[in-house]
């Protein structure tokens, strides 16, 4: 049942304020700390002075990137939990990540230079991985624990090409030193296009679709009688589901449970409306990452450690919570 009861103003008010936040914190703080002056003059001055050309082409496309990677995601593993009806559901643990990795690395092995490909071809690559999750669902009935370990079989496989396309074309990763782990280091501005475009679409229309998610969630039964197409719906939903989560592999690597982690803690705050849910999750998956980035960066400064490494550290302990509260609920029942 869509729980009506919580306060969208202040709750979206609360996240934009903390993303403006992550924001200026992700600009500021690194090896090399600045002042909100300096922050300010920097970006005023442009890449003209030593701190603007640390603004613009270091720690501005951090903050952006992990904000989209976080932000798409995010509605990405809230999508597939709900499509799937599996709260234990997310891009890495079904095997989206794994797939649009593999499509990624295939694509620079076959069309090293070609612009614009490494997002088309993590698409196709997520797309694949969630269809074949979602055959495996409908054609086995599978339980919520099945449905994992099947992801994680589709993992395995995806990863097993991924290496094998390394073994023979060794350079394909250069580069892209963080891929396998998940990470923003060295990216550009240049290396989010055109996957901003494709996250800010998928999640728009994501958002437009809020309401049909929630009669989805109600039941086949009840959705066929409102006259609503369930088979299209699903697809359409998956489609963007894998649009989201390649867009976001396609520049920040095999980022892992942040498809997890968000859709749980953005449902204690909103209800199981997604029309709340979905830009709230977008939002906290978007602060999420970058405060992860920063930590990444800050954390052993001058060191620094991949991103994706951070995450895990945060989303393993969460799943395996998740593992056995479902397991503590089953046998309560």
């Amino acid at each position: 049942m869509v729980n009506d009861k919580k306060h969208p103003a202040a709750i979206l008010l609360c996240c934009f304020s903390a993303l403006a936040a992550a924001a200026f914190m992700g600009i500021a703080f690194g090896a090399v700390s600045l002042s909100p002056k300096e922050v300010l003059d920097g970006i005023m001055d442009g890449e003209a002075t030593a701190n603007g050309r640390i603004i613009y082409c270091v720690r501005l496309p951090r903050v952006l990137g992990g904000f989209l990677a976080g932000a798409a995601l995010a509605v990405s593993g809230a999508v597939i939990q709900a499509v799937l009806g599996n709260p234990l559901a997310s891009p890495n643990i079904i095997g989206v990540n794994a797939g649009a990795g593999f499509a990624v690395v295939l694509s620079l092995a076959i069309f090293p230079t070609t612009f614009g490909v490494r997002s088309l071809a993590a698409f196709i690559g997520a797309l694949a991985a969630v269809m074949l999750v979602y055959f495996i669902a409908r054609k086995t009935g599978a339980s919520k624990i099945t449905l994992v370990l099947a992801g994680v079989a589709i993992s395995s496989l995806f990863n097993a090409g991924t290496d094998t396309v390394t073994t023979f074309v060794p350079d394909t990763l250069s580069g892209l030193s963080d891929f396998r782990i998940g990470g923003l280091e060295g990216i550009s501005l240049g290396a989010l296009s055109p996957a901003w475009m494709l996250i800010i679409a998928g999640i728009a229309a994501v958002i437009l679709l809020g309401h049909d998610i929630d009669v989805l969630a109600l039941g086949d039964s009840t959705a066929f009688t409102l006259g609503m197409n369930v088979r299209l719906l699903r697809f359409v939903l998956l489609t963007l589901a894998a649009l989201l989560a390649g867009a976001a592999v396609s520049f920040s690597g095999l980022l892992g449970f942040i498809g997890l982690i968000i859709p749980h803690i953005a449902e204690k705050l909103t209800g199981s409306s997604h029309t709340l849910k979905i830009p709230v999750c977008a939002l906290m998956g978007a602060v999420f990452t970058s405060m992860c980035d920063l930590l990444a960066r800050t954390l052993f400064a001058p060191h620094e450690i991949a991103l994706g490494i951070v995450v895990s550290y945060i989303g393993v302990p969460f799943f395996i919570y998740l593992l056995l509260r479902k397991k503590g609920g089953k046998h309560g029942a």
